[in-house]
């Protein structure tokens, strides 16, 4: 997968959102990651001195979304809402609405507080179609924990609340999140996330272009510009693979 950043167009964008924007551009570019509307992303910044989380709004595509189209949520409310034992999708929808510092914003994206619970400044998540398909497959389990052994990797669960909820739960006591590459959602997508919006970008096409990799080599589907140059599948076939 081709890495689009280009440090000139990226020196341009000198605040929190305006480089957030920028990269989700780039991810939205991307046939290969997201389908009309998919994927969401996200920063933290610092407003009047409170946390606030800028997450993609719904209406919004990644490959044309401008500033206005980030929800800008109050983090603490979200962290809180994390921890809640149950909340109902209208309950979500209300809270997080209630929360926004502007009220002409768009909705936030409903993985908003999945989004915040990761502790880091960028989150980026698509619906990298290698991904998709290698955990989609038979043995797509079992693929994706060998072919990412430093990722976070949760069965299927129904984006919202829910998964929010089960990552919360997961990654507390001493889950290590600066170890942890990133996160797969299974027959959903991926996240990844930095301190540093290149290599939260960079971490997400390294990832799915080791996907990529992987399926040229071992099954009939076709990728192109594939640079999976830290990921050596050699000769392996999915078979050997899983043996």
């Amino acid at each position: 997968m081709k890495n689009l950043w280009d440090d000139t167009e990226a020196s341009k964008y000198t605040s929190d959102l305006d480089l957030r924007v920028y990269t989700s551009n780039l991810l939205g570019q991307s046939d290969e990651l997201v389908l009309h509307g998919g994927g969401n992303t996200s920063v933290k910044s610092m407003v009047d001195g409170e946390e606030i989380l800028y997450v993609k709004g719904s209406g919004w595509d990644l490959v044309s979304i401008k500033a206005e189209g980030f929800a800008p949520v109050k983090m603490q409310t979200l962290l809180e809402m994390a921890k809640l034992k149950s909340l109902s999708d209208s309950d979500m929808v209300t809270q997080q609405k209630a929360a926004m510092i502007d009220k002409s914003a768009p909705n936030p994206s409903v993985e908003a507080i999945l989004h915040a619970i990761i502790p880091f400044k960028v989150v980026d998540h698509t619906h990298a179609d290698a991904i998709v398909t290698i955990s989609n497959s038979k043995k797509g389990l079992e693929l994706i924990d060998k072919l990412f052994p430093n990722f976070l990797i949760i069965p299927y669960v129904m984006p919202g609340f829910i998964l929010a909820q089960k990552i919360y739960d997961m990654t507390q006591g001493d889950f290590d999140w600066d170890a942890c590459e990133g996160v797969i959602l299974h027959n959903h997508g991926i996240f990844t996330f930095d301190n540093d919006a290149k290599r939260s970008y960079d971490k997400m096409i390294a990832a799915v272009s080791v996907a990529e990799a992987f399926l040229e080599k071992n099954a009939s589907v076709e990728f192109k510009n594939v640079e999976a140059k830290a990921f050596d599948i050699g000769l392996l076939n999915i078979d050997k693979f899983m043996h």
